[in-house]
């Protein structure tokens, strides 16, 4: 029989994937539970039963033999691509000792003594107490320990998503190195857990016998067990293969190889990357993330927040497209695009700022969302295609911060994600950057970039260029409007970049005044 076929496992924050391609990177069955993103006991928390997670695998593949054709015997090969930086404590038998705690999660662990020793004099010399702090703060490890310290004392592993579904399909603690993006003790450069002398061992509770062993993306990491194949119908010993984070794989499923191109992402968090072989820190001390490729670097700029904009307007302003949506059987997007066809270029003035995620490393703590240029003329469809444009001005930032850094242009831009979905944020996209904008020639941009590991871990494809070329594709191009691009570049530059300087020291008062953001 021959094994031509490659399954991926797709962990979003609201569903779960499993995607059957061919090696031509055709999606030839696809299968979706979808689930609450997260339950919340208190403010701020975002939790899920690991479980969910376990079952939505266990149905999607389940559904996957009932409802296609697919001949299981062809499969070459699986691999799992999850959301970035949500953490599971297992017992010594591998059980969840608590609920995942999810990349959403906003509670801080305050009052830890600062780092001492060599290292703690070192960072006070150099002024980056406040950073180590905030690392320290930020750790879901910290929160975990000093709050359920119980807990803690029975962690056997500490593992990323990723990393407890490979357990669960293989039965070993076995992760990929593109899939360690998290408050861990990873060493971004090097590609592999740090050194024993690193200060991270020091800032955090975990130890090198908390962790997975780690794979580079196309190695195999182990092979179905007979629970996992009983449970979901995947052949027993087929391999299982590291693939990497989600926003990893959707680079490359979209087919940014070269740092020319650079690959956006428009989901719950909007991004724009490249692939880089140099590890190269686009924000100083922010850590360039790992490729999907083995020993390359993912060069990202974040936009927290990002296409949740558009799911926050949807629910507090538009309660009219949700309901004549629900009446025509169409998505309220659907409405949305149309609602704002007869907006111009530029929205007339009004300028948004999305920094509408409190207490973000960058820009700053204190930044907020901010939207100016008000007048009698503006109404609901000219603040939805603000944001629009908001977001396409701080991820252009964001490609000039990269090209800064890497000393290449970015010519051609890939978008993928929910909002790609949108025709007029693919068209404001195009002309804010005044370049073209392609949508890759499917949706399922993050399963096919776990499918290319898999291809050429398994040998279907000799390479990743080779395999990228056969398996990625250009959709839907949309190219700028170079009017259009006119009134944004000018807008960009003679406003939006300005933003943000001005309203830094009227932030900070906010922030003093009202505690908010801490």
């Amino acid at each position: 029989m021959t094994k031509d076929l490659i399954l991926s496992i797709d962990n979003g924050t609201q569903s779960l994937r499993t995607l059957v391609f061919d090696i031509e990177g055709n999606l030839l069955a696809k299968e979706r539970v979808e689930f609450e993103p997260y339950f919340s006991d208190n403010p701020g928390w975002a939790e899920q039963d690991p479980a969910v997670y376990w079952q939505a695998l266990v149905t999607t593949c389940q559904n996957l033999w009932k409802n296609s054709e697919i001949d299981k015997e062809r499969i070459a090969g699986v691999s799992v691509t999850t959301q970035r930086g949500s953490v599971i404590n297992v017992d010594k038998d591998g059980k969840p000792l608590r609920p995942a705690m999810l990349w959403l999660d906003q509670r801080k662990t305050y009052g830890l003594p600062p780092l001492g020793g060599h290292w703690g004099l070192l960072f006070k010399v150099l002024r980056l107490e406040n950073m180590i702090a905030f690392l320290q703060r930020e750790t879901e490890a910290n929160w975990i320990k000093l709050h359920q310290p119980d807990i803690w004392a029975k962690t056997h592993k500490f593992l990323l998503l990723s990393g407890y579904l490979n357990f669960k399909l293989t039965g070993e603690y076995s992760d990929s190195t593109g899939s360690q993006v998290g408050y861990i003790p990873f060493n971004y450069k090097k590609l592999d857990w740090c050194s024993r002398a690193d200060w991270k061992w020091d800032a955090m509770p975990i130890n090198k016998d908390h962790l997975p062993k780690l794979f580079k993306p196309g190695e195999v990491i182990g092979e179905i067990t007979k629970q996992a194949h009983e449970a979901t119908g995947l052949p027993l010993g087929l391999p299982v293969l590291a693939a990497a984070a989600d926003k990893a794989c959707e680079v490359i499923g979209s087919g940014g190889f070269e740092p020319s191109i650079g690959c956006l992402s428009y989901g719950t968090t909007a991004t724009i990357n490249v692939t880089h072989k140099k590890y190269i820190e686009t924000i100083p001390l922010l850590p360039a993330y790992p490729s999907a490729i083995p020993d390359y670097h993912s060069l990202e700029v974040q936009i927290f927040r990002g296409f949740w904009m558009v799911s926050w307007f949807k629910k507090e302003f538009g309660h009219k497209e949700r309901m004549a949506a629900e009446e025509q059987g169409v998505s309220p997007e659907e409405l949305f695009d149309k609602l704002i066809d007869d907006v111009p270029a530029g929205s007339m003035g009004l300028i948004l700022q999305p920094y509408w995620s409190p207490g973000v490393k960058v820009p700053g703590p204190e930044a907020k969302g901010a939207v100016i240029g008000f007048g009698d003329v503006h109404n609901r469809a000219y603040f939805y295609k603000s944001i629009l444009e908001g977001l396409a001005y701080s991820l252009r930032e964001g490609k000039e911060r990269i090209e800064k850094k890497t000393k290449i242009p970015i010519t051609s831009l890939r978008i993928s994600g929910g909002g790609a979905q949108s025709r007029n944020a693919m068209q404001v996209t195009a002309d804010v950057f005044g370049l073209p904008a392609a949508k890759p020639h499917l949706y399922e941009t993050s399963g096919l970039g776990a499918a290319i590991d898999t291809a050429v871990g398994m040998k279907l494809h000799p390479d990743f260029e080779t395999a990228m070329k056969a398996m990625t594709h250009v959709g839907e191009m949309f190219e700028p409007n170079m009017k259009n691009f006119e009134i944004y570049d000018a807008l960009y530059k003679e406003v939006y970049t300005k933003l943000y300087k001005n309203l830094k020291p009227l932030y900070e008062k906010i922030r003093e005044i009202t505690g908010y953001p801490k």
